[in-house]
């Protein structure tokens, strides 16, 4: 029964790898340009943002493994449970857990770095010509990722013989297993726990800026955007445009057809205008094209979905409003328990030993645990409410240095090395996340899910406890309990002793780790309030800039609302309008 139980949550984690698979594919495809698309670039990003969120996924699959090990209604360990059995449940995820994470370094610190020189070092004219070979295109960009190199080992080297925990050793308040635990490791997790919680620093830094702004413009734009026109509707009406635009140059070329001089003043500054026009539109009718019908398939497949759900567009971000605002919540909750009854405050990171204030998210998931895979696919839309905010964040910034724009991500324009970029971004923000949701948003789920202990004396010597008759002995596993009983039963996850190693170890970083909590909600608090006094404007001379300044960028829809371009979308027939303002489709008349 137990090799049952077990093998049914690792399948429901491959099952959900798969998925993340697919959505890694949506991504990539659909952000990505259509005419500098790259093989290495594109595996690469989905590889990455597929590992990444595996990682992140993982915790559930934490948790009901270690949950599984006891009976929750009763407060005990189940007969199979031996000590053995729940090491080698702990072994195996501490195996997965250290391998996804290597793997996440890796693509972010060396393999998207290379892609990135790989990328760069194509020469197109000199390939044609067999003038660079695949020796001289992969030394170049390897000498340009050395540095790289050099930069994982100096943080491996420095998490290796960095002195630790001096501090926390000597701290009577941190004298219970649970801590003295925690503070047993060798110099390998000392390393990786170092790298890792340097690199959640950075990654941090950016969730803050990029998801915090995201969190609130996600719903808040589902709400208050829509189209105004469709793609089939956006290339016929720049077609006409078009044609009355090269009409009037014919009639003013006509006109002056045989004048001496050629034309007068006024009739070729009006040439000169259209002759700028001519060549947005037809930049315009290019992209109206591209959205219509020249994209990669799975890009049309997921506009052909959007435009099918766009009418739930404003339900679903009413929903999301209401979620933002129960996580803002919950993560202010936390954060006022932990600043107030952390058992050590700064001294180790603002570990809390149970939670003292109800905690909404927390409350939900843990009472959902008790029936994998509810919480699962809960916490799924969770991370994946963060994962798809983060990237709205980093869309609608785009990716800067202080005040300039390097990169602008956008729907099928967005250039391969920008691609990079933004899956290095979000592979330390995935980092941050998995902190945050972890250790704010749901600590006890995290640590210990529903499981329970029987605070009850053993009526024999080596026997459990019986609460069947006692109900009211039965309490949740905490760090604090020194309880014998809960010694034995509660088995708190990977996740969580991992992350609380790395901020009692080093209290620098989960100093850092819990104040940027603060700035998080007060970010995410600006900027919806902001949107909801102000939306953007998309201003139409910007997008013929846009397009001047790159025949891949531009943006397709402005202010206005229209139902009628969702069919439109869906079926790909444009609606025509009459001189007197009506509107119909094709084949009718007012």
């Amino acid at each position: 029964m137990a090799l049952i139980q077990t093998s049914l949550i690792w399948v429901a984690y491959i099952a959900a790898v798969v998925l993340l698979l697919a959505i890694a594919g949506i991504f990539v495809f659909t952000y990505q340009t259509p005419r500098d698309r790259a093989a290495s670039v594109t595996t690469v990003c989905i590889i990455t943002t597929t590992a990444l969120l595996a990682t992140v996924l993982l915790l559930p699959v934490d948790v009901a493994l270690v949950s599984s090990t006891s009976l929750s209604s009763q407060g005990r360990k189940k007969a199979w449970a031996t000590p053995d059995r729940v090491d080698s449940i702990v072994y195996t995820l501490r195996v997965v857990y250290y391998t996804l994470y290597s793997l996440d370094a890796v693509l972010c610190l060396l393999v998207i770095p290379f892609t990135y020189f790989w990328y760069e070092e194509y020469d197109e004219d000199a390939a044609e010509h067999g003038e660079q070979t695949f020796g001289q295109r992969f030394w170049g960009a390897l000498k340009y990722t050395v540095s790289f190199i050099f930069f994982v080992i100096i943080i491996f080297l420095v998490g290796f013989f960095v002195p630790f925990a001096k501090q926390a050793k000597r701290d009577d308040r941190l004298d219970l297993d649970y801590f003295r635990h925690l503070l047993q490791e060798n110099h390998g997790e000392r390393a990786l726990s170092f790298a890792l919680g340097l690199l959640s620093v950075v990654g941090t830094l950016i969730y803050i800026l990029y998801t915090g702004a995201g969190l609130a413009l996600l719903p808040v734009a589902l709400i208050k955007s829509a189209p105004s026109i469709s793609g089939p509707a956006l290339a016929a009406n720049t077609a006409s445009q078009l044609e009355q635009n090269r009409e009037r140059q014919r009639q003013l070329e006509g006109r002056n057809l045989g004048r001496q001089g050629g034309l007068d003043s006024r009739d070729r500054r009006e040439l000169e205008a259209l002759i700028r026009e001519e060549r947005t539109l037809i930049r315009r009718e290019r992209l109206a094209a591209e959205s219509t019908g020249e994209r990669h398939f799975l890009v049309k497949a997921w506009n052909k979905i959007e435009a099918v759900f766009r009418p739930l567009k404003l339900l679903g971000g009413l929903i999301l409003v209401i979620v933002a605002l129960i996580i803002f919540a919950s993560m202010l909750i936390t954060g006022i328990d932990k600043a107030k009854n952390s058992i050590c405050k700064s001294g180790c990171g603002y570990i809390l030993g149970h939670i003292n204030i109800f905690q909404p998210i927390n409350w939900i998931l843990v009472t959902s645990s008790k029936v994998f895979p509810i919480d699962y696919i809960l916490f799924l839309l969770l991370v994946m409410f963060f994962f798809s905010a983060s990237i709205v964040g980093i869309a609608t910034v785009g990716i800067r240095f202080l005040w300039v724009t390097l990169f602008k991500i956008r729907k099928g324009r967005t250039s391969p090395q920008a691609l990079l970029m933004a899956t290095v971004m979000l592979t330390l923000i995935v980092l941050a996340i998995n902190y945050s949701v972890a250790m704010v948003v749901a600590p006890q789920y995290a640590t210990f899910g529903p499981q329970t202990f029987c605070d009850l004396e053993p009526r024999h010597p080596g026997e459990q406890p019986d609460c069947r008759e006692h109900r009211s002995a039965i309490k949740p596993c905490t760090e604090l309990a020194e309880n014998p009983v809960a010694k034995e039963v509660c088995t708190p996850s990977v996740l969580s002793t991992f992350i609380n190693r790395i901020t009692i170890n080093f209290p620098f970083f989960g100093i850092i780790l819990f104040w940027a909590q603060f700035a998080f909600l007060g970010v995410y608090l600006i900027v919806f309030v902001t949107t909801l006094v102000k939306t953007p404007k998309l201003d139409q001379e910007q997008i013929d800039r846009d397009l001047e300044e790159d025949e891949e960028e531009g943006l397709l829809a402005s202010t206005g609302r229209r139902l009628g371009a969702t069919w439109q979308d869906i079926t790909g027939r444009v609606r025509k309008t009459s001189e007197y303002g009506a509107t119909n489709t094709e084949g009718e008349r007012s």
